[in-house]
C-alpha cells in the first residue's frame, strides 16, 4: 500500500510542479509557494492507517498568547483537514491525517491547498498579534539606520514613525 501511495503523491507533485524532497518511502517534504509566507514546508507522511499532513506555520508568539490561541481556534472551525496545533515549545503548525483510502490526486491538492491558503492567508495577523512589539521594534531599528522597510509594509497599520520631523 506505501507503494501504491507514494506513486499517487509523487504524481501529484509532479503534475502540480511542486518542489519536493523524498527522502524516504512514504516521507515528503513538500514546499509550497506563497506571497505573505514566501514558503511553507509540509511533510506528507504515509503511516500504517493515515497520511499525516504536517506543516510549520510561525514561532510561538512573544505576545498576546490569548488572542493568538483565540484566532487559531476560531480559524479552526473553518479549515478542511488540517487544524492549527502547538508544539511543546509553542510553535505553531497546521496538522491533519486523512485515511489511506482517501488519498487520491484531488483530495491530496485539496489538502495542500488548505494548507497553503491557511499559513499564508494566516500569516500577517498571526505576525500582528503575536509579534507586534518586535515589528514596532524592528521597524524603529531599520528607520535609525536608513535600512529598506519594503517588507514591513504590510504592517504599517502597527508603526508609528519614531524619527524627527524634517
Amino acid at each position: 500500500m506505501k507503494a501504491e501511495l507514494d506513486a499517487v503523491i509523487t504524481a501529484t507533485l509532479d503534475e502540480r510542479e511542486l518542489v519536493y524532497e523524498h527522502p524516504a518511502p512514504g516521507r515528503f517534504l513538500v514546499t509550497l509557494p506563497g506571497t505573505k509566507k514566501l514558503q511553507t514546508n509540509c511533510w506528507l507522511q504515509v503511516g500504517e492507517h493515515a497520511l499525516v499532513v504536517e506543516a510549520f506555520v510561525c514561532r510561538r508568539p512573544d505576545e498576546a498568547h490569548a488572542e493568538v490561541y483565540r484566532y487559531l481556534l476560531r480559524r479552526n472551525a473553518k479549515l478542511y483537514g488540517v487544524h492549527y496545533t502547538i508544539d511543546q515549545v509553542g510553535d505553531i503548525y497546521l496538522v491533519g491525517r486523512v485515511g489511506l483510502a482517501a488519498v487520491t490526486p484531488e483530495e491530496l491538492d485539496r489538502l495542500l491547498g488548505q494548507v497553503v491558503e491557511a499559513a499564508d492567508g494566516d500569516f500577517n495577523p498571526l505576525l500582528e498579534l503575536g509579534f507586534a512589539t518586535s515589528i514596532r521594534r524592528e521597524y524603529d531599528w531599520r528607520v535609525s539606520r536608513g535600512e529598506s522597510l519594503a517588507n514591513l509594509r504590510a504592517f504599517e497599520h502597527l508603526l508609528t514613525r519614531s524619527e524627527p520631523d524634517r
